[in-house]
């Protein structure tokens, strides 16, 4: 079952409950999938105004880039579940098993596959926010304001589902790989969006 497909109450219904997914992965797609929608909406508020003809051409294909990237997020909450699903599996085969270890490795090393994806995508959405934050409407900054925080947070909460992984794979140097990769966009893109809830927050106070 695909879980986006159910009404918001129902999703909030079972992210609370014991099942296993969706959890962190699935909850930081779809924030992440939200912060860029409400980008997206900066875009359509500014658009076909005169007062910024002169940026409608790069406001376009920004709004273009972020329709893409919202709907990339949603597809990943599924995904992450697709993903995570086979290691709760791994860690029901006996202890008596041989390559029980093995394939437990594998399978902490695909469930950081999606929460990656999620994180590439909501810096790419950080990236759209800025030039949003900047060129778009003044009537909408607080709202790329808040879209920037909204995927800030959805970044950062992917980035714990692939470190409590790494924490535990046997393959030390793909776990430091990817630790790596995940510090680089924390530590570049969490400043950015920082940078723009404070010049938002100066134009709104």
């Amino acid at each position: 079952m695909d879980i986006t497909q159910e009404s918001c109450r129902n999703f909030i219904s079972v992210l609370s409950s014991s099942a296993p997914a969706p959890g962190g992965g699935g909850a930081a797609a779809l924030v992440g999938s939200l912060g860029t929608a409400l980008g997206g909406m900066v875009a359509s508020l500014t658009v076909g105004k005169k007062k910024y003809a002169d940026v409608e051409s790069e406001i376009l294909e920004v709004k273009a880039k972020c329709d893409r990237l919202q709907a990339h997020l949603l597809d990943q909450v599924q995904a992450d579940e697709s993903g995570f699903l086979p290691l709760i599996e791994a860690f029901q085969i006996p202890k008596t098993n041989p390559q029980r270890s093995h394939i437990i490795d594998i399978a902490t090393e695909q469930a950081c596959t999606v929460p990656m994806q999620i994180m590439e995508l909501c810096c790419e959405s950080i990236e759209c926010i800025e030039v949003l934050a900047e060129k778009g409407s003044r009537l909408a900054i607080s709202d790329a304001g808040c879209a920037a925080v909204i995927c800030k947070a959805a970044l950062q909460s992917a980035s714990l589902n692939v470190f409590v992984n790494t924490k535990t794979m046997a393959n030390r140097s793909v776990a430091d790989d990817l630790n790596r990769q995940v510090s680089l966009m924390l530590n570049k893109y969490c400043p950015m969006a920082d940078d723009i809830f404070e010049t938002v927050l100066k134009n709104c106070t």
